[in-house]
């Protein structure tokens, strides 16, 4: 079950992730009425927002926006950064909407920003430690120590999966942000507007996606670990 449970999930994240680049790809086709391209967006929604210490700027790749709330800076992919479309207005605008959160302190943001140093360096070993239980465990016919290293990889699995969780309304949330802004200050047409909803509706989407994943992974290996136990 837990197998089929998996494959369900990988193949949802497989369809929403092709299903994003099509939505950006068409959106990306629909040219701004007012010409700004996606810094432009950026730097008035910032400015509309009274905040004067964040600094948009451009960064190599491709849907490599971000924000970092720790040098306050708007990171802009490239094509976002310099085109003109319903695409960039939406991506912009998000990225905006978390700085926005960051100057008004959001708590699901400085709830996710105080996991991030923790989940950065736990998730990069908290299945090894798990499996690793499991096995000296079973090598030693003593599941005590074995079981207390799992367990300890189980927990830093735990805080991956709560890190998941709490992205969601903070994406869900800048997206609002965003969509209100370009809706109230007339910044896009009826039509760049509904090209500019979809595309975060289903950016928003491959989030929840992930942190089903990574609930489906702590299940599982929570049974592993204590499944077996009286």
């Amino acid at each position: 079950m837990f197998y089929i449970i998996i494959g369900v999930i990988a193949l949802a994240s497989w369809l929403v992730s092709n299903t994003l680049q099509r939505k950006f790809k068409k959106y990306s086709k629909i040219s701004l009425r007012n010409g700004m391209s996606g810094a432009e967006i950026a730097e008035k929604m910032l400015m509309d927002h009274g905040i004067t210490d964040v600094q948009v700027i451009s960064t190599p790749g491709r849907l490599t926006d971000h924000y970092n709330p720790k040098d306050k800076t708007v990171n802009l992919s490239e094509a976002v950064y310099n085109q003109r479309n319903a695409a960039a207005a939406a991506v912009a605008a998000h990225e905006v909407g978390h700085a926005v959160q960051h100057a008004q302190a959001y708590e699901w943001l400085t709830m996710r920003s105080r996991l991030v140093p923790v989940v950065s360096i736990s998730s990069r070993f908290s299945q090894w430690l798990v499996i690793g239980g499991l096995i000296l465990g079973a090598a030693s016919g003593d599941a005590g120590i074995g079981f207390f290293i799992a367990l300890a990889g189980l927990f830093f699995m735990a805080l991956a999966t709560l890190f998941s969780f709490v992205t969601l309304p903070v994406e869900y949330d800048a997206s609002n942000r965003a969509l209100a802004w370009l809706r109230n200050k007339n910044m896009v047409s009826q039509e760049e507007f509904a090209g500019s909803k979809d595309a975060l509706k289903w950016a928003a989407r491959t989030y929840l996606v992930a942190a089903l994943g990574s609930l489906a992974m702590l299940l599982y290996w929570g049974l592993q670990v204590l499944g077996g136990r009286d």
